[in-house]
């Protein structure tokens, strides 16, 4: 059954750019309104918000630095304020920095940690508050296959996505009796700003891995975490969008 969203209220974090600004859009096609939370680029984020608007629905842009766990609470209590309820979270926004174990610095390490699984941790817990009230919520948090294969050069960032994996699947467990599902996607390669910084035989060297031949766009994530709001009876999974990279 595909569940009624027009009136109902989503939050993406990092929903600027990328990833997370094609997950905006999604959510507005099926009449949500949306929160975009992002940090410091004002114009990509106004221009997410006029497309939203396109679809006839209200959006609203929050900055902020959902590292500082403070504000990742407080991004929530401004969705409450201006629209009394919350419905979804995806938990998109990330950072990498990437360097070879030996190299990484302390700030590489904590850095990451901070934005990718506490920042996750920061918008879940103040998030589950109206969804038990409601008895009604939808949480989403994009990992990465990095999380569940590793990645030479990526331990901080590869560390923090395994941890949004077991973290959402003890809030999967929690907030089940609350009609509260929790789960995770995990893309692969997905084409974005990132991959264009990549070496042709880098890039090219990866395709040659993916069964389907492809890159991911933002489009492809996006339609699975449309699946998983929509979905009544998964809770806990990590929904792999990577071509057919990793197969477990």
């Amino acid at each position: 059954m595909t569940i009624p969203w027009r009136d109902k209220v989503a939050l993406v974090t990092g929903g600027s750019r990328g990833i997370g600004r094609q997950i905006v859009l999604k959510l507005a096609e099926s009449g949500m309104k949306v929160a975009v939370n992002y940090r410091d680029n004002h114009e990509a984020a106004r221009e997410v918000q006029e497309l939203v608007r396109q679809e006839g629905v209200d959006c609203l842009l929050i900055p902020s630095d959902i590292a500082d766990i403070a504000q990742g609470q407080s991004l929530v209590q401004a969705v409450l304020k201006h629209w009394g309820r919350l419905d979804v979270l995806v938990n998109n926004a990330g950072i990498t920095r990437d360097t070879l174990l030996l190299r990484m610095k302390d700030e590489d390490w904590f850095d990451v940690m901070q934005t990718d699984l506490t920042g996750v941790f920061a918008c879940t817990r103040a998030a589950v508050k109206p969804m038990m009230k409601q008895r009604f919520g939808r949480i989403v948090s994009i990992a990465s296959i990095a999380g569940i294969l590793g990645n030479a050069g990526q331990a901080n960032y590869a560390a923090a996505k395994a941890g949004v994996i077991g973290f959402t699947r003890s809030v999967a467990r929690e907030m089940a009796s609350r009609n509260i599902t929790a789960n995770v996607v995990a893309p692969g390669l997905v084409e974005t700003d990132l991959t264009q910084h990549m070496s042709e035989d880098a890039f090219n060297s990866l395709i040659q891995q993916i069964p389907l031949g492809r890159a991911g766009r933002p489009e492809d994530v996006a339609d699975a975490v449309h699946y998983l709001i929509n979905a009544e009876y998964v809770t806990g999974q990590t929904l792999v969008v990577d071509g057919g990279l990793v197969m477990h």
